[in-house]
């Protein structure tokens, strides 16, 4: 049987910096090839980059938020090119702005179907939600690593709110040594 360890893949990286400084959307727009800005639909400036592929949500602030990598490596690349097209424009950006990793999302299979209800009652119910009628899945919000899962009757989870890579490791660590606790890995 294949460890579920070896199935966990990045779905989506968010991270956040900022350039310290408050920007004129419009004019940047306007001057930055690609760069899509609607005020009236959303308050930021979307940057696509193609290698590696990710979107940076630029802000009035100078606040910028870059989501849809699938690394962390990829994140700190992406917005590299984003400092780099902005200093294209004059626009001053620090040498190294701090880049803060705010959510992981990934994915993982236990490759085995589960019984989601039994799983509910086995973990009782002061970190899990199930209502089938609502969302197909079981949300378990762990305390160590701090992340929410979201396991699936097909065995599929989803593991978001880690800040490492490590984190979704660890995540199913617990979730298979809870599941087998309770006899529940049948």
């Amino acid at each position: 049987m294949t460890d579920p360890k070896e199935t966990i893949n990045i779905e989506n990286v968010v991270a956040s910096t900022g350039i310290g400084q408050e920007l004129d959307l419009q004019s940047v727009a306007m001057d930055l090839e690609g760069a899509d800005y609607d005020p009236e639909q959303f308050p930021g400036l979307v940057y696509r980059t193609q290698d590696p592929k990710s979107a940076a949500l630029i802000f009035r602030s100078g606040k910028i938020v870059c989501t849809g990598a699938k690394s962390t490596a990829d994140v700190h690349e992406s917005l590299h090119i984003v400092f780099d097209k902005l200093r294209a424009l004059h626009i001053d950006v620090d040498d190294d702005p701090d880049i803060v990793v705010q959510n992981i999302v990934t994915s993982a299979d236990l490759g085995r179907n589960l019984n989601l209800n039994a799983i509910a009652i086995g973990l009782g119910l002061e970190n899990i939600e199930y209502e089938p009628e609502q969302f197909p899945g079981l949300v378990y919000r762990l305390d160590e690593p701090d992340v929410v899962a979201l396991l699936f009757g097909s065995g599929k989870l989803v593991i978001t709110g880690g800040k490492q890579p490590e984190d979704a490791k660890e995540a199913v660590d617990v979730i298979v040594s809870r599941l087998d606790e309770l006899g529940l890995l049948g």
